[in-house]
């Protein structure tokens, strides 16, 4: 696909990516941790961590998911939704694995100082956010709006 027929995904369109990915993910999970823990679970959950399935089924699994999704995919199941993809800001291509490790860990210090840094994707011209930015990817919808253009294209005709 051309970059001309590519734009930024936006703010909204991500935060309705991760609306999606979220209630996917509480549909799998809140079931399983409910047979697990029983109401207990629901009603006195404190701070910390309730028991191994409760750290597995919260932080493990969606990681994994998240990243083989990132990996063959290059979307999460709402990305897909919206027609939207991360691919590397330079060339336009599959990000590798690393930037995508990188990049799920940039999650963590986009949302350590009060989100600012997915806030950042609603002002920065490239809608990068600060785990964008570290991994040097950027994601794009493939329908025709605003072109997208990667830095391999500059020199070409």
């Amino acid at each position: 696909m051309h970059s001309d027929e590519m734009e930024y995904g936006g703010f909204w369109a991500r935060v309705g990516a991760a609306l999606i990915d979220t209630l996917l993910l509480a549909a799998l999970i809140t079931p399983v941790l409910s047979l697990v823990y029983g109401k207990d679970y629901w009603l006195n959950q404190g701070p910390g961590l309730f028991g191994f399935w409760d750290l597995a089924l919260n932080y493990l699994l969606p990681a994994v998911a998240v990243l083989m999704f990132w990996a063959y995919k290059s979307a999460t199941p709402g990305k897909m939704v919206l027609k939207m993809t991360i691919v590397d800001a330079k060339t336009g291509g599959k990000p590798g694995v690393g930037q995508l490790v990188i990049r799920y860990l940039g999650y963590y210090v986009s949302t350590i100082p009060l989100f600012l840094g997915l806030i950042w994707v609603a002002f920065d011209s490239r809608k990068q956010g600060w785990h964008d930015k570290l991994a040097g990817t950027v994601v794009v919808r493939h329908h025709r709006k605003t072109p997208v253009h990667f830095d391999a294209e500059e020199g070409e005709p």
